[in-house]
């Protein structure tokens, strides 16, 4: 299928890659323009501007898969709105908040297109394993895109249409709140081995890949852990600080005003604003080398 991918960071590059290299015609575009003539290189077509962007669909549907970050997703949408013709499918692919989504889906169909939202996981490692997708938004819109989601779920990945506008970014909200809780878990485990009873004399790294081997905390993030405690086992040049995407923040609040109580999630979070202040431990410490190892991000402030 024909479509456009704006916004070549570390999720939408590896997007707009595997589509192009599994037969779609990609369209890419970015703020900046070196990663457009990266993406070219895996065969997409380069889109300097958006009005470019639009002009390469011709008479054609036009299908633009929007990764950017939450907080320029209104403006940049203002933006497109005026430049796509009616009939156009955006899709949000990005974490924003379920909330805004559903206003956001209002918005465009009152101009005549309609908005998916695919919250998208896997990572740096999506290319590579397959994305996990959570779709929601109109039927008919799904239907559209479902070749390309089909190509990104590939080989291990897998993607579902949860209902209406809002639902996928609702489901990766979730899933986003619980990967804090999980990963705190892990982190605050692995200080207990490294501080505790046997300080010193526990080797972190042999503990978790005794663990990955189908016990009951064998995971994804247990194995990045270990690889982390492998490669540098004391944590060495990592300051602790620990970011906060805001669907932790999004889902407690979601859950407030649901008379939901998530106290790991709260925890969890609460542990990370902690460490912006500068309270860092060897936990932390682990929970910046783990979001290094799955999303590409920074080890220190």
């Amino acid at each position: 299928m024909k479509i456009a991918i704006s916004g070549l960071g570390r999720m939408g590059m590896q997007i707009s890659r595997k589509l192009s290299e599994n037969g779609h015609q990609v369209i890419s575009h970015n703020r900046h323009p070196e990663p457009i003539q990266q993406a070219v290189g895996y065969g997409a077509t380069a889109a300097l501007t958006k009005e470019a962007v639009v002009k390469e669909f011709g008479s054609d549907q036009v299908v633009l898969w929007i990764m950017i970050p939450s907080e320029v997703v209104d403006s940049e949408l203002a933006i497109w709105l005026d430049l796509l013709p009616k009939g156009s499918i955006l899709i949000d692919g990005g974490n924003s908040d379920f909330r805004q989504t559903k206003k956001r889906s209002e918005l465009v169909a009152s101009r005549g297109s309609t908005l998916l939202d695919v919250g998208t996981s896997g990572g740096v490692w999506g290319y590579q394993n397959g994305f996990s997708m959570m779709v929601g938004g109109d039927k008919a819109g799904v239907a559209v895109i479902e070749t390309a989601l089909q190509t990104l779920a590939v080989p291990e990945g897998a993607y579902f249409h949860f209902g209406d506008s809002g639902s996928g970014h609702y489901v990766k909200m979730v899933h986003n709140a619980i990967e804090y809780g999980m990963m705190e878990s892990l982190a605050e485990g692995y200080r207990m081995l490294k501080e505790g009873a046997y300080e010193d004399g526990i080797d972190l790294a042999a503990a978790g890949n005794v663990w990955q081997h189908h016990s009951v905390v064998t995971s994804w993030l247990n194995e990045l852990s270990q690889a982390a405690l492998a490669e540098n086992p004391n944590l060495d040049g990592i300051d602790g600080f620990v970011a906060e995407s805001g669907e932790a923040r999004w889902a407690l609040e979601a859950a407030k005003d649901m008379g939901i109580p998530l106290p790991a999630i709260q925890t969890a979070f609460d542990v990370r604003l902690a460490s912006q202040r500068g309270e860092v431990n060897f936990t932390t410490k682990l929970l910046a080398a783990m979001r290094n190892k799955f999303g590409g991000h920074e080890l220190n402030k």
